[in-house]
């Protein structure tokens, strides 16, 4: 990863966070280089970690080895259409676009050369703004071992990474870890708001919310213990725990936050089709 040359269509916020992930497992700045339409987001990237801005995109992908395409999806089919008579060295394609499939992205970036272009396509979450993300990685034919290898140590750089066998599962990922942190936001400002009602003041439910979504998920991740065992030591028989636990219960919980993610999955689904005209 340190000898690569890396390009970065886009240097929003999660290109920022890719790049200071990067940086800091040692690949040097003089590596890497951003762009973006943006005279003040370039301006930004380059005093935060020195790298390369380019307003340009075909120069900036000039020898570059990878080629993160960081631009929404909306706008994903003309910039990949305009990109592809600069991209002569082939270089691996990493997309983190929601709902644009590798097949589009390989007809829309197929340009003058012979052959699809190798695409690895990503679905990170926001916490990888903190480097604490969770992303799904789906690789077309064409990668080879030592490109896979590359995209994972690129999106193990803000979090973890985990490999998917068939591209349809990303919308799986989208619904489940990709729009995931918003589910748990929803949960902490309802868990807030019944705080203050129960006479607590804000401040101080928002905090304990919040501190309390980042205790339960340490234990989560660290401790080896899978969720289920984990809420059955706090729920003692007949206890607080066990009030509340059966409240969720009794309202269908599990089965609303399987209709929540089958909505998220379905409308992934629908995005790809939509946008990969």
């Amino acid at each position: 990863m340190t000898d690569s040359r890396i390009t970065f269509i886009g240097a929003g916020n999660m290109a920022a966070s890719l790049i200071g992930g990067l940086i800091a497992q040692g690949v040097p700045p003089q590596s890497i280089r951003a762009a973006d339409p943006g005279a003040e987001q370039r301006a930004r990237i380059a005093e935060q970690f020195g790298v390369a801005t380019f307003a340009d995109n075909a120069e900036a992908v000039a020898g570059a080895e990878v080629v993160l395409l960081a631009v929404k999806p909306q706008v994903m089919k003309p910039v990949c259409q305009a990109l592809a008579p600069a991209l002569e060295q082939r270089p691996l394609i990493v997309s983190i676009a929601a709902g644009i499939t590798c097949q589009s992205l390989q007809r829309w970036l197929a340009g003058p050369q012979s052959g699809a272009p190798a695409v690895v396509r990503c679905m990170p979450n926001t916490p990888a703004l903190l480097r604490q993300g969770a992303s799904g990685l789906y690789a077309s034919a064409e990668v080879s071992p030592a490109q896979r290898a590359l995209a994972e140590r690129l999106m193990s750089a803000v979090g973890l990474a985990l490999w998917l066998e068939e591209e349809r599962l990303i919308d799986a990922v989208t619904a489940l870890s990709g729009s995931g942190p918003a589910y748990f936001f929803l949960l902490a400002e309802a868990m807030t708001a019944a705080g203050e009602r129960l006479g607590l003041p804000r401040e101080t439910a928002v905090q304990l919310a919040s501190h309390t979504a980042l205790g339960a998920g340490r234990m989560l991740c660290e401790s080896g213990v899978e969720a289920a065992e984990l809420r059955r030591r706090v729920t003692s028989p007949n206890g607080t725990t066990e009030a509340a636990i059966k409240a969720f219960q009794s309202g269908g919980f599990e089965a609303l936050v399987q209709q929540a993610l089958d909505a998220a999955a379905a409308r992934s689904g629908e995005l790809a089709e939509q946008l990969g005209q």
